[in-house]
This record gives structure tokens, sequence and C-alpha cells, in this order.
């Protein structure tokens, strides 16, 4: 069993470039990891400034409430932890590394990036945890799949 450590060496160096533009690869991904939804409420967090802390009210009010929430932020400032976290704790590394091996084991060929494999592999432990709540600090990709993908409604 590889390391956290090796893992993120080996997700790094899996695509040619640090973004790829589609959906269709992380779509035909999560179909094969048979991801739904990945709580009973999903709140996606998008835009230029202040995510991050708006994801930490979030999980802070419906903690509060005694929802069982995940946060899903992105980049990290330590530790790669940080960016799953499940009821106000950090995913550990032996979750994240079965998270990983679990995408791996999905995507065959297809290529996806840093970015791609570290949301697929959130979504599977949130998938597993039994939450209440979902919040995702996503980008505007992200943000995209995440309502195509579950049919979240948009505000206009």
């Amino acid at each position: 069993m590889r390391s956290l450590i090796h893992w993120l060496e080996y997700i790094e160096r899996q695509h040619p470039s640090a973004i790829a533009m589609g959906l269709e690869r992380v779509r035909e991904v999560a179909g094969r990891l048979c991801l739904e939804r990945p709580a009973a409420q999903v709140i996606t967090v998008a835009g230029t400034n202040g995510k991050g802390s708006t994801v930490a009210f979030i999980e802070a009010i419906a903690r509060a409430a005694g929802w069982n929430v995940g946060a899903y932020t992105s980049p990290h400032l330590l530790r790669y932890n940080e960016r799953v976290r499940v009821n106000g704790e950090e995913a550990s590394d032996q979750a994240l590394v079965e998270a990983f091996e679990a995408v791996e084991a999905a995507r065959g060929d297809t290529p996806l990036t840093y970015f791609e494999y570290g949301t697929l592999a959130a979504l599977w432990l949130f998938q597993r945890a039994g939450l209440d709540l979902a919040v995702l600090e996503v980008g505007l990709w992200a943000a995209a799949w995440t309502r195509s993908t579950w049919s979240i409604p948009t505000s206009r």
C-alpha cells in the first residue's frame, strides 16, 4: 500500500497539464465509482475571494445545528488532509489513501488532473460518511460539474 505522500506524488504526474477543461473524464470515473450525491444537501461555494471563509462559516453553523457535515476546500496550507473534513476532523492519511486507491481502480485509462483526483476522492469519502450536508469549495469547472451531475439548481 502506498503512503499518502506517494499517492500525491503519483497523481501530480498523471496528467500533462494542471488544468484540463471538460467534464467528460470526471463524469466517466464518477460513474465507475458509483458516486451519487455526497450528502442529502450539497452547497457549492464558487467565486474569486472568500470561498474558504464561507465554507468554514457554513460548516460551523451546520455542525452547531447537529448536522453531519463534510467540507472540501482547496488549496491546503500545511497538509493535504486539510482539504477534506468530516464533522470538523481532517481526513486521515489512511482514509485518503483508500479513496485514492478507489479512484485509481475506477480510472482505468482515463487521465485525471491532480484536482480531479482529489475531488473524486473527497466525494468518495463523503458518500461513505452518511452526511447531512456537503460543503464544496469549487472553481468554475467543478461548479459546472456538480450542478450538471446532481442537478443542483443555480440562481440567475
